[in-house]
């Protein structure tokens, strides 16, 4: 079962998977899908624009790279972006901890 996820939710998945390193965006999405059992299934218009936002904000940079004589485009997490990843991750585990709470309640 598919996974909707809000802008926000995407661009903590790239920092994530960017962390173990750089990465074009076929990798990225293939990687999502494979560490979610398929829950992550994200589609280029979902991660290209995502990564041109990373990018934008400093979080990520990217280089062309020639592989079998095919030039790619591959994203690495800046410096700045290993600093937002570890905030971002916190803040999610903090809000998750209110879901939790919330749901607990409910039952």
């Amino acid at each position: 079962m598919a996974v909707e996820l809000g802008a926000g939710q995407v661009d903590l998945l790239l920092l994530a998977v960017l962390e173990t390193g750089p990465a074009h965006g076929y990798a990225l999405i293939s990687t999502l899908k494979e560490r979610s059992d398929g829950a992550f299934d994200l589609q280029e218009g979902t991660v290209y624009p995502a990564l041109h936002r990373l990018e934008g904000a400093g979080l990520v940079a990217s280089s062309h790279v020639v592989v079998n004589r095919r030039r790619r485009r591959v994203y690495a997490l800046t410096r700045r972006g290993r600093v937002a990843l570890r905030r971002r991750q916190a803040d999610w585990e903090h809000s998750v901890g209110h879901i939790r709470a919330v749901l607990a309640v409910a039952q």
